[in-house]
């Protein structure tokens, strides 16, 4: 059974992943082929780090039900792939954060499980040749590793006051 503050904590980054993704704000220019990087997933790397793996892994399942809502390609229409990497983040963002105890290192793991996992499935089910993918992982992925380390770094720090990290 969750906690008040964690349906709060949910709802609330659930709804700024939403926000991130409707204003556009979620989608970073960057010098890349690329051209822009991603940061709707940072709300599942806080919800898995701040509130633990069930949160991380609602605040995941509300981001893949917007990825569908909203897909751009074919294969982001599939639930397998528009969920199950999304629903993990949280989940391995909290594992990594509570190993290490370093939200840039939990931040990178979740970014990396987004990646890999939407992509991966996406050649698995025949979506894309694997050379499509693995360019798509460079351009898109490495940015986006460095920016979600470094924000849900920033965001955790600042919230340290609040929350108990051990």
């Amino acid at each position: 059974m969750l906690k008040t503050r964690q349906l709060a904590v949910a709802g609330l980054l659930a709804a700024m992943t939403i926000i991130l993704g409707v204003s556009g704000l979620g989608l970073i220019p960057v010098p890349t082929p690329a051209g822009r990087a991603t940061i709707m997933h940072v709300p599942v790397i806080l919800a898995g780090i701040l509130e633990g793996p069930y949160v991380g892994a609602m605040v995941g399942f509300i981001f893949g039900l917007y990825s569908i809502s909203t897909a751009g390609v074919p294969f982001l229409l599939d639930p397998i792939i528009a969920l199950v990497p999304r629903i993990l983040i949280g989940l391995f963002s909290h594992f990594i954060f509570k190993i290490t105890h370093r939200s840039s290192l939990a931040a990178a793991a979740g970014t990396i499980c987004n990646t890999v996992g939407v992509l991966g499935l996406a050649v698995l089910r025949g979506y894309l040749p694997f050379g499509a993918a693995l360019g798509v992982a460079v351009t898109h992925g490495l940015p986006e590793v460095v920016v979600a380390a470094v924000l849900v770094y920033l965001i955790v720090r600042s919230l340290q006051s609040f929350y108990d990290f051990s």
